[in-house]
């Protein structure tokens, strides 16, 4: 399997010539990203996830195309009937020719007066997870954790890896952050890879790695 970071918490995986996207938000620049993929995989609709009107561009242009999403999400996509699969905690299904496990239910609290949208990780063929806005821990050997968010410190990333214990972790979510942030982040996943003896690190955007 290839994967592929793109844009923000988006990233593409490849296997045996298909495809498939997680979370092509607004903060995920690239043209292309949905180019040539045969599903779109959204953990919640928070806008830096989930672009609709992207969504229902390449949904109108390739005829194939499906998305599976959790129930909130779902209704910021209205009206595409069955293109658009509703997936909840526990669930699988099979998109683009890989194996998905849904695991997760609640993004992480923003606010302490709001409840949580709905978000739902996705363990992709048993190897690689993305747990969207969530620190859902789930048995696997690579692992796309948000790096920085409003909701998030430092030290919620670093309790994240060492309960989830990976062999890989390629976190995301570094929209919002500016070269002298990313640099910092560098340096603390620098110290836990060391730490953990595990491959830790911030792809950069179109960077690739085979797992």
């Amino acid at each position: 399997m290839k994967l592929t970071k793109l844009g923000h918490a988006c990233v593409r995986l490849e296997k045996n010539g298909r495809a498939l996207v997680i979370d092509p938000g607004v903060l995920t620049p690239q043209d292309d990203a949905l180019a040539g993929v045969e599903a779109v995989l959204v953990t919640h609709e928070h806008a830096d996830h989930l672009d609709p009107d992207r969504l229902r561009a390449a949904l109108a242009a390739d005829p194939d195309l499906t998305v599976h999403t959790c129930p909130g999400a779902a209704r910021r996509l209205a009206g595409l009937g069955e293109r658009v699969h509703v997936v909840r905690d526990g669930e699988t299904f099979t998109a683009a020719g890989f194996d998905v496990a849904v695991a997760g239910e609640h993004h992480q609290r923003t606010l302490p007066d709001a409840l949580p949208v709905d978000n739902v990780g996705f363990l992709v063929d048993g190897e690689v997870f993305h747990p969207g806005d969530a620190w859902t821990v789930v048995d696997a050997p690579t692992v796309l954790p948000a790096l920085q968010a409003p909701w998030a410190t430092v030290a919620d990333l670093v309790a994240y890896l060492r309960r989830a214990a990976p062999r890989r972790a390629f976190p995301v979510h570094d929209g919002l952050l500016n070269e002298q942030g990313l640099a910092i982040f560098d340096g603390v996943l620098a110290a836990e890879a060391q730490r953990l003896g595990a491959d830790i690190r911030r792809l950069r955007p179109g960077q690739s790695v085979d797992l």
